[in-house]
């Protein structure tokens, strides 16, 4: 009995890529990225949550410098200031995604975007897309196994570290 209760209280599993359905040997060494022919650790390994919070931290830093700075010569009003911050942050990662392959804020801590499906770089609507979708909050809260949110499996993209 308890183990008929136990196998729908324990959930379906991890979000798996590809379609899987959380049946991976859980007591084998796999790592996030590993499927992705990525490091474990170190250069070319995915990035961890406490680096990319602190990048998209201090990408929402500049936004909201640049926007206070907007305020302050009349071009945005104080009523405006929560939209022009998310429009400015928004066009960061667009501009900077495609040309360099990291935002200000992922370049300060040692990350790049890369594609996964073969491309050499992120494309600019890929970066629009992936922005508006992090801008939702809840795609990148929802990770799979390879520690990708939803936002990078939809744009086919990962936060790795440089190399």
């Amino acid at each position: 009995m308890a183990r008929t209760i136990g196998s729908w209280l324990s959930g379906s599993g991890a979000f798996e890529p590809d379609g899987e359905t959380g049946t991976r040997d859980h007591t084998s060494n796999a790592f996030p990225g590993q499927r992705l022919g990525l490091a474990e650790s170190g250069p070319r390994s995915v990035a961890r949550t406490g680096r990319r919070v602190a990048a998209l931290f201090v990408d929402w830093l500049i936004a909201y410098g640049l926007a206070a700075l907007a305020m302050v010569l009349g071009v945005v009003s104080t009523a405006m200031l929560s939209t022009a911050v998310l429009v400015i942050w928004l066009v960061i990662g667009a501009v900077s995604l495609p040309l360099f392959g990291f935002s200000p804020g992922q370049l300060a801590l040692g990350l790049v975007v890369v594609p996964t499906d073969g491309r050499e770089r992120v494309g600019f609507g890929r970066a629009v897309v992936r922005g508006l979708l992090i801008a939702l909050i809840i795609p990148p809260l929802i990770s799979d196994t390879d520690l990708r949110g939803l936002h990078d499996r939809l744009t086919n993209t990962v936060l790795i570290r440089r190399g």
